[in-house]
Formats: structure tokens, C-alpha cells, sequence
């Protein structure tokens, strides 16, 4: 299909959507290519500052309001600077229920409050995969939240709380001094909070250049003029391997029409897909998927980005005194698109955490990396993605992906809800995981030696370490409470020490999940 279709459709739509798929192209491109430079944003100076305006710093306000809002609520000087104005965008954000109960918790809205940012919900979901098995689940990323409205309350609440916004102020530097930081040259703070995202220039500036290791490219839209369905897709294919990649598919109805996203995991070689091209794939394949002529349907808006994720996540950089949250740090699984559902995740241990580090003064690169820690739950989900694409001049059966999804959910159905809920809201847990994987083995175990030259044996025995460690750190948080009274009578460095690592073994094992 050309990809005049995809300028006919999105020439018609309200802001630049075209516009912005090319730019976004332009990004992929020189990151493919490793040609954009390395931006100098920190720099680092041997003087004092002496005084301070504030505790924290936000850069990015989108999501960054979420930590800024929390923050402030806590009593913290916070300042948020934001490059534009801060709005919420139009489409929903979806998240499950029970995680939205932190908004309560840190007293950030009030239950009526979250009730009305609540745009849409629906049930039941389905995954499927082409030729296999249908998975329905209920209340899993059922909830729409509307953006625009949640971000005015938080703002609002911010303000409320003594939190200072700044808007159209974009970042353009920060320098790190041994009592705090300065932010463009006039902002001072002991700490700053850069939540600016995958394309953070202080990210790109701590992974030196660095080229990812993956991307997941994600196209899609809102339209009206679908068949009624109030059920959605959370993971669903029904095509084989096409230009090397394994198209998978996600639909949810929303207040204005139905969102339905084509995305698909890659390596970052230069001659994989763009964007536009899989915008016109996605025109192409959506009317076989929703059964609709496209001249049926009026698109209310395009969406389209790409996530790069890396190996080396959570990001540690190498100053004090920054800290990165979000996507910035990396701290999603390969799998997930991180964004607003991995914020919210981990909104209230990073409340806390943050709020100790500046009580304590454990603002030091080693301290403040205790707050991104390395997970195995995340880090397991590598060889999944490795196993849900293929590389770009690899050979391998066009249904293998699909098979083996098949297989593997066909298993987790018949091992039940908790098995296979927490593992599609991106938790994945050591003893639903070696069930998976027990009764998959043993019951497709042709399907299993296929995967392992798809994957690649490094990549196996990696991942072998870093599932052995998920048994571990799921012993290990089992066993924490017995630490507690220890831990009271430590000086208070320690206790921070020991409050990060039980953190790190409660998400790391995915024990948080058992808190919703």
C-alpha cells in the first residue's frame, strides 16, 4: 500500500500529524545511523553553592508532574520545569484498577478525583495468536484514564502543595556542584529529577552514545465508524513473519471512537522498517483485523513513536546529585512501552526513597543508583523480546513466533489468573514463570529446541543468571521482615542502604504486585 494513503489520512487530521510521523523518522533514522552527537547538557564545577531554592528539580513535566506532585505533597521545595505548557495529551492512558491506588495512598487526588479521570472502561481482554488459542482476561489495562484531566488536578494540587511550574522552559543544562545543582544557570536545588523521557539529553549524554539494543515501533490511531465492541486486545497476531518482523496488534475501546496500535520489536539495523512504512502496513492489515473498510472510518487522531530500550537499564550515571526516572532511566521491561503504567508502578517507592535520600544527604551517584536498581523481573523479559522478533537476515519458520506464543499462553491459561494476569500488567514472578516454563517444556518440547537458535545460546545462558537471581531476590524478600528490627537501630545511611535493597528485592521479584 503507498504511503499516499498514509498522507491522504493524516494530511486530514488536526496539529501536523505527518509531520511529525517524518520527524519521527528523522530521529529513528540517525539513531539507527549513530550520527546524532552526543549532547554536553551536565557539567560539573568544584564550587560551593551555599544556598538553595529548592529540594528537587523536575525536568519534564508530562510525567514529571507525577513525582513533583508527590513530592510536594511531602513537604518538599519542588520545581518543575516544563518546556512547553503542561497538558495532558488527548488519548487515553490505560492502566489496571488496583495501580491507580497510589494517587490515594500519597494523597495526591481524592477519590472522586480519580474516579472522574477514569474516560473509559471495558472487558473482558483478549490475546491471541494466529491459528492458536484465545485468552480472555478480565480487568488487566481496562482502565482509560484521561490525560488532559489528570494533569490539570496534579498541576493543580502542586501549585496547592508550594510546587513551582515553569513552563515553556526547556532544559538546557545543568551543573553539578559538591552541595547541588544549578539548572540552566539559574535554578538551584540539592537534587534534579529528569524525567524527560527516552530521548532525555541527560540520558543520552550518561549512555555516551550508545546505540540501543532493541526498539519497538508502534503505530496506530482513534477512529469511529468501527463495528460496536466493548471488549479489547492486549496482545494479538494473525499474520506471520512480514519484512522480518512479527506484527502484533492491541485495540481498546475509547470515549471517542476504538484506539487500535500495530507494534513490533526490532534490532536497530538501518534497514529495518520506518515509520511510515509500518503506518502503511497498519492501513493496509487494519481492516482485516477490525473487519472495516477503512472509507467506513473517521480517524480522530495518529499515533506513532518508537521506544528504544537498552541492556544496561536501570541507567546509572555517573554524577551526583541527578537522578533519572521513567523512561529516562530505562527502568521498563523490553517488552512494555514504560511511559505512564512503569511511572506509576513505581511512583511510591521513589516517593520514599527520594525523600530519604534528602533527608539523610545520600545524593551521591552510588546512593541515589540504589533508587534504580537492577531487577531481575525486568531483566528476564529480554530473551522474550529476543523471542518474539527476529533478526534481520535470520531464517526461521514464519509461524514460529505465533506457535510458540500460542503454546506458552495455552499453558499459563490452564495455570490460571495468577499466573497469567500479573505476567500481562509486565510482572513477572519466579515461581509463575518456572510453572510456565515446566509445563510448556514438557508439553511442546519441539517448539522449545526451535528457540534456542533463534535466540542465540549467550543469550540463553544470560538469561539463565538472571532468572536464578529472580529465585533469589524472591527468597530474599520472603525473608526481609526478619531484618527490621536490625535495620531500626542502624544509623540512618544504613537504613537507607537497607531500604533500597528490600525495595530492590520487592519490585525485582515482583512481590509488589501481591500489594494491589
Amino acid at each position: 500500500m503507498s504511503p499516499s494513503l498514509t498522507e491522504e489520512i493524516l494530511s486530514q487530521l488536526p496539529g501536523d500529524a505527518l509531520g511529525g510521523l517524518y520527524q519521527g523518522d528523522r530521529l529513528l533514522k540517525s539513531i539507527r545511523e549513530n550520527t546524532a552527537p552526543v549532547p554536553t547538557v551536565v557539567k560539573e564545577s568544584q564550587q560551593n553553592l551555599g544556598t538553595f531554592e529548592w529540594d528537587a528539580i523536575v525536568c519534564g513535566g508530562t510525567l514529571g508532574i507525577l513525582i513533583g506532585c508527590a513530592l510536594a505533597v511531602q513537604g518538599r521545595r519542588v520545581a518543575l520545569i516544563e518546556r512547553g505548557i503542561l497538558r495532558g495529551r488527548e488519548q487515553e492512558w490505560n492502566i489496571s484498577r488496583p495501580e491507580l491506588a497510589v494517587f490515594l495512598q500519597l494523597n495526591m487526588l481524592s477519590s472522586e478525583e480519580l474516579e472522574q479521570a477514569i474516560a473509559t472502561q471495558y472487558n473482558p481482554a483478549r490475546v491471541s495468536f494466529d491459528g492458536g488459542t484465545q485468552v480472555w482476561v478480565e480487568d488487566v489495562l481496562n482502565i482509560g484514564i484521561d490525560p488532559v484531566y489528570l494533569l490539570e488536578k496534579l498541576k493543580t494540587r502542586f501549585l496547592a502543595a508550594g510546587g513551582q511550574l515553569l513552563e515553556n522552559t526547556p532544559f538546557t543544562e545543568a551543573i553539578v556542584h559538591p552541595d547541588g545543582v544549578i539548572v540552566n544557570n539559574q535554578y538551584k536545588a540539592k537534587l534534579l529529577i529528569d524525567a524527560m523521557g527516552h530521548f532525555s539529553p541527560i540520558s543520552r549524554q550518561a549512555r555516551q552514545g550508545k546505540k540501543p539494543d532493541a526498539l519497538c515501533l508502534v503505530v496506530g490511531s482513534c477512529a469511529q465508524g468501527f463495528p460496536e465492541n466493548n471488549s479489547g486486545d492486549l496482545l494479538l497476531s494473525f499474520t506471520p513473519l512480514q519484512n522480518q518482523c512479527q506484527y502484533f496488534w492491541e485495540a481498546f475501546p475509547a470515549r471517542d471512537g476504538r484506539t487500535t496500535y500495530l507494534f513490533t520489536y526490532m534490532d536497530a539495523e538501518l534497514q529495518r522498517l520506518s515509520l511510515a512504512e509500518l503506518f502503511a502496513e497498519y492501513l493496509r492489515l487494519l481492516p482485516e483485523y477490525q473487519g472495516v473498510e477503512l472509507n467506513q472510518l473517521q480517524f480522530q487522531r495518529a499515533l506513532f513513536g518508537f521506544f528504544p530500550t537498552y541492556r544496561q537499564s536501570p541507567l546509572k550515571t555517573p554524577w551526583n546529585r541527578i537522578l533519572p526516572v521513567g523512561d529516562s532511566s530505562g527502568s521498563q521491561s523490553p517488552l512494555s512501552f514504560g511511559g505512564f503504567g512503569a511511572m506509576v508502578r513505581h511512583l511510591k517507592r521513589l516517593t520514599y526513597g527520594i525523600e530519604e535520600a534528602l533527608q539523610t544527604n545520600q545524593l551521591s551517584a552510588p546512593n541515589l543508583a540504589l533508587l534504580q536498581p537492577y531487577q531481575p523481573n525486568l531483566t528476564v523479559t529480554w530473551l522474550f523480546q529476543k523471542a518474539m522478533s527476529v533478526g534481520v537476515n535470520q531464517k526461521i519458520d514464519p509461524d514460529q513466533i505465533n506457535n510458540l506464543l500460542s503454546a506458552v499462553f495455552q499453558e499459563m491459561q490452564q495455570l490460571g489468573t495468577p499466573v497469567l494476569k500479573p505476567f500481562l500488567q509486565d510482572v513477572v514472578q519466579f515461581s509463575a514463570l518456572t510453572q510456565t516454563l515446566l509445563s510448556t517444556g514438557l508439553s511442546h518440547p519441539g517448539l522449545i529446541a526451535k528457540i534456542i537458535p533463534q535466540v542465540g545460546l549467550g543469550s540463553l545462558l544470560d538469561w539463565i543468571l538472571h532468572y536464578s537471581n529472580l529465585g533469589v531476590y524472591t527468597a530474599l524478600f520472603k525473608l526481609s521482615p526478619m531484618l527490621e528490627t536490625w535495620i531500626n537501630h542502624q544509623s540512618s545511611a544504613q537504613q537507607y542502604y537497607w531500604h533500597r535493597l528490600i525495595d530492590a528485592w520487592k519490585y525485582g521479584s515482583g512481590a509488589d504486585y501481591a500489594d494491589e
